[in-house]
């Protein structure tokens, strides 16, 4: 019988937490928040830390999927989970036009090609018709789940919210594990060797994008429904840059990593904007340079670092 390891232990005692939530008295919405955004910074791993890929421009995603599922609730009356679908699938698509021009390039001529792309995306939400302008799509309801049950609830959004957030973390493992997986690793570590051994790069290259799009677009569409409103921040550049900050500051290449860091980064602004206003981001980036000095490979990254020197010694 093999004994569960610590990271078994530690997975199921966070998913105990989690789903006691509500029980302990935090508010819903907040913990639904949470998830939405270490939803997206688990994506934006997927890209960053495996594949060695950093998009500037990632919030065009995670908004483009807030519009258009708040768009087709709000304009066309569908129901909870084709309108996720519809939003994840907005995102795939982006994901693809944008991942076929970007991947031609590479480091930071690839970064500013997503940056590029991504705030045509932000002119185009800004004055698209449905798009509501700067007022944004509000008043997105939450519908049924299949005409059984009724999302309503926070309660009954948040057991949702958190399904989905278990099921992606889990295909993302899958994903990172698998062969297909195990390419990308290598593409991330030596491109040049990974061609030369037969690997058609770009193609791993786009399909990691667009999973990574399609799992940002979900999180946005989740987003979307939970607090009802779709708005230009969802797919501003700040946005972007706060999933790098959060995949950084928890470590990437890491699964719990982006995690902790979304958790620690919207934690803060939460707990934060009521008590020193505009100083948020001035406290958080301080945060973020002790990170950096401190803990070059984030919160989860050092960690597990520490364990493995940890080990070394023993044996």
């Amino acid at each position: 019988m093999r004994t569960p390891t610590a990271a078994t232990v530690a997975s199921l005692v966070l998913l105990a937490g989690a789903l006691a939530v509500p029980v302990l008295g935090i508010y819903p919405v907040l913990a639904m928040q949470l998830l939405c955004f270490a939803m997206f910074a688990c994506a934006f791993n997927l890209l960053l830390g495996f594949a060695g890929m950093l998009s500037f421009g990632h919030a065009a995603f995670f908004g483009l999927a807030a519009y258009v599922t708040g768009w087709v609730v709000t304009g066309w009356g569908w129901e909870t989970v084709p309108s996720i679908l519809a939003g994840t699938a907005a995102a795939a698509a982006l994901g693809l036009v944008i991942g076929a021009i970007a991947i031609r390039r590479q480091g930071i001529y690839f970064a500013m090609t997503t940056l590029a792309l991504a705030q045509l995306v932000y002119f185009v939400c800004l004055q698209a018709p449905f798009t509501g302008g700067e007022n944004g799509i509000q008043g997105v309801h939450r519908g049924t789940l299949f005409g059984l049950v009724s999302l309503r609830s926070d309660d009954a959004m948040y057991y949702f919210v958190l399904a989905v957030f278990v099921a992606v973390f889990l295909f993302i493992r899958r994903i990172v594990h698998s062969p297909y997986g195990q390419v990308l690793k290598a593409i991330r570590e030596n491109e040049p060797r990974a061609i030369s051994l037969g690997y058609e790069v770009n193609r791993y290259k786009l399909l990691a994008f667009v999973l990574s799009a399609a799992i940002a677009g979900l999180a946005g569409s989740l987003k979307s429904l939970t607090l009802g409103l779709a708005s230009l921040t969802d797919v501003m550049q700040g946005t972007s840059g706060e999933v790098i900050l959060m995949t950084l500051l928890g470590g990437t290449g890491t699964f719990f990593g982006p995690v902790l860091g979304a958790f620690t980064v919207a934690g803060l602004q939460n707990l934060l904007a009521d008590r020193v206003g505009s100083w948020v981001s001035v406290i958080i980036g301080a945060i973020f340079v002790v990170c950096v000095i401190g803990f070059r490979r984030g919160f989860v990254g050092e960690l597990l670092a520490w364990q493995k020197r940890r080990q070394a010694r023993t044996h």
